[in-house]
């Protein structure tokens, strides 16, 4: 009989669009084998656990206690505007923030969305250099948004209220597709961006981003991520934070700082 740890795996695994099949290579299990986990009918291992919780963005306590990760997103119409350096609390994103992250959103799926490349994931980390990389170049926010590590490298949280906001309004449309033998959920622009909210350093920026990380598909950005100092010296569960873009290496660091001396 299904117990709540293996109802809460299963419906962690369903949120995020995984199969049973990739999450049982993960664990280095077979796939009868995993079933019987979700079932309830299999323990787990305590490595099993752990790699589970780090799939899911979770602590093993969050997992085993059946917890959700991550802060409450709420997208303000005032203009207050909160956040935290703890997931469990809540996170306000101003409604000029909403804005401006609304129409980089757009432009970069006008651009870029139709490659086969680029699903869901690939967009969350392209939204991590897009703004992450425009705070160590010139030291102020581009979206506002907030990024979380986990699994899968920093994920924006506000990410799912604002496209579930935009599909409402009719301003985009996901449609779920496969990249190679993995499924994945693509969204397409249903208007043009609204160029105003975006300044051309801005837009210079995001084009520049776009140029040079387009083209790998979401395996390679993860990696990529995974290496830079932002998410390596972060936690799973934990908000990022922009300072520590100022650590970066040479091969994540965006900014000439010879030419500042």
């Amino acid at each position: 009989m299904m117990n709540s740890v293996s109802k809460f795996i299963r419906e962690l695994r369903l949120k995020n669009h995984l199969s049973q099949d990739y999450v049982a290579d993960y664990l280095g299990l077979s796939r009868p084998t995993y079933v019987l986990i979700e079932q309830g009918k299999r323990e787990l291992t305590v490595t099993e656990a752990r790699k589970l919780a780090s799939l899911f963005g979770l602590t093993l306590e969050q997992l085993l206690g059946g917890t959700p990760s991550g802060p409450k997103v709420v997208l303000e119409k005032a203009e207050s505007y909160g956040h935290t350096e703890k997931p469990g609390i809540r996170i306000v994103m101003k409604r000029a923030n909403v804005k401006k992250f609304k129409e980089v959103l757009l432009y970069v799926l006008n651009k870029i969305g139709a490659q086969p490349n680029i699903g869901e994931t690939a967009l969350y980390k392209i939204f991590y250099f897009i703004d992450f990389d425009y705070y160590e170049k010139y030291e102020e926010q581009l979206t506002g948004a907030r990024y979380i590590r986990n699994h899968h490298g920093p994920t924006p949280v506000e990410f799912k209220n604002i496209t579930e906001e935009m599909e409402k309004n009719g301003e985009i449309e996901s449609v779920k597709s496969k990249y190679f033998q993995y499924p994945q959920k693509k969204y397409l622009p249903l208007r043009e961006p609204d160029l105003r909210f975006l300044s051309a350093q801005e837009i210079k920026h995001i084009d520049e981003v776009l140029a040079r990380l387009a083209d790998k598909n979401a395996r390679e950005l993860t990696e990529y991520a995974h290496s830079d100092t932002p998410w390596l010296v972060h936690r799973d569960g934990e908000i990022i934070s922009y300072e520590t873009v100022f650590y970066r290496d040479h091969e994540h660091s965006v900014r000439n700082y010879e030419d500042e001396l």
